[in-house]
């Protein structure tokens, strides 16, 4: 049996900035490390420590795996710090993915703020590998400011898709910005969705869920319809060290990716 503790070896074959504060890093793991959308991995940074990152790249790619990384902490500020060809570890997949299967025959409404997009991609990638599958995808994105929207080059291109479309906002304007201007929970006033048959997926800061999922029921989904990526409190990834508990289900094992109804009579779910 293999140990669950023993990362892969992986190459950084690039890094891309992304913000001032985000960077994707693209790596070669020594074998392959197979996900599906919504699963997340555990990035070891030799003789420092591991910290669990959701792959912000396609569940279809076999060759790389890419994580997108916002600078908040000790292992974070090492990664940004990292050039081409350093060596890093990988460990997992972990969890469960997006509820892909319930998203068949109905419109998906994304939700994403700041870095939260990037688990988020993973999932845009995987929907668009199955557009025969689903009626529309609405992808709504905000950031702080205009130099803080990630993936900027792709939002054309996923748009640009049949039954795709995307809104983004921004909390502040700056540097020219001629786009809307506002939270994110601003971009679900007057959807044109048909929310009876609908799924919302939402990812971003926990303060973010919050108002989101409110916003969500408030234009009338029901907590069944809503799905947290809950990516925060994990550490060893398999329901071991009690870090991530909400009520009786671990984010780590039964998330991070979870349906509102399971959770919402338990305290600290969005703390």
């Amino acid at each position: 049996m293999e140990n669950p503790y023993a990362p892969i070896p992986a190459v950084l074959d690039e890094v891309v900035d992304e913000t001032p504060t985000i960077k994707t890093f693209v790596l070669s793991p020594k074998q392959p490390v197979e996900f599906q959308a919504g699963q997340f991995v555990q990035i070891t940074v030799p003789g420092l420590g591991e910290a669990p990152f959701t792959p912000s790249s396609s569940p279809y790619e076999k060759g790389f795996l890419e994580v997108t990384v916002l600078r908040t902490g000790r292992v974070t500020d090492a990664m940004h710090e990292l050039k081409p060809g350093a060596t890093l570890g990988v460990r997992g997949p972990f969890g469960k993915g997006y509820p892909l299967d319930q998203c068949e025959g109905k419109e998906v409404l994304v939700v994403g703020g700041g870095v939260g997009l990037a688990p988020l991609r993973s999932l845009i990638y995987a929907l668009l590998g199955q557009l025969d599958r689903v009626k529309r995808v609405a992808i709504k994105y905000g950031a702080r400011e205009p130099d803080e929207l990630l993936y900027r080059s792709f939002h054309g291109e996923w748009g640009g898709q049949e039954k795709v479309d995307i809104d983004t906002t921004v909390d502040v304007a700056r540097n020219g910005w001629a786009g809307k201007v506002g939270v994110v929970t601003t971009l679900m006033d007057d959807m044109d969705i048909d929310v009876s048959n609908s799924l919302c997926i939402s990812c971003g800061p926990a303060v973010m869920l919050k108002f989101v999922t409110l916003k969500a029921l408030e234009v009338g989904y029901q907590p069944e319809q809503i799905y947290l990526s809950m990516n925060r409190r994990m550490s060893c990834g398999m329901g071991l060290c009690g870090r991530c508990n909400v009520g009786p289900y671990y984010l780590c094992k039964d998330g991070p990716d979870m349906c509102f109804a399971k959770i919402k009579d338990f305290p600290g779910v969005f703390s």
